[in-house]
């Protein structure tokens, strides 16, 4: 059995700021830790663990509200993933509609950023485009 660990060792094994660590407990990711007579918090191996995959989660993108469904699914180890794969399903549609809305952004600062003539800023076509929320503003 691990010994338990304070605050700020979880977050050096976990490369976790000390509060995000409260945060997480505060929203109910992490239990609330249990705490010594001088009330510092405690944690334990389950925590570590429990930590790592909420890092891992939020390193692959997901939400908070994902981690936590994902997290509820992982109760029940016997069940089939058919629920945690519809979760990743829709995740990787939202990401994939996000990277599409970067290529179009990237598209638009490219054909502005070849636009600019370095004339007077009054005739800058960069700030014409942004004040009029199209990049074609005034061409």
């Amino acid at each position: 059995m691990m010994k338990p660990v304070m605050i700020g060792q979880l977050a050096s094994e976990t490369s976790t700021k000390v509060t995000t660590i409260r945060f997480y407990e505060s929203i109910g990711l992490l239990r609330s830790a249990p705490r010594t007579a001088s009330d510092r918090r405690t944690y334990d191996a389950s925590d570590i663990e429990r930590l790592h995959f909420i890092r891992n989660g939020r390193r692959l993108g997901f939400s908070v509200d994902e981690i936590r469904s994902l997290m509820g699914l992982a109760q029940n180890p016997d069940q089939d993933c058919g629920a945690a794969s519809a979760i990743a399903a829709q995740h990787l549609k939202d990401v994939e509609e996000r990277l599409a809305q970067l290529a179009v952004l990237r598209d638009e600062l490219a054909m502005l950023s070849q636009s600019c003539t370095k004339a007077r800023m009054a005739d800058c076509r960069i700030m014409k485009a942004i004040g009029k929320g199209h990049p074609q503003a005034d061409q």
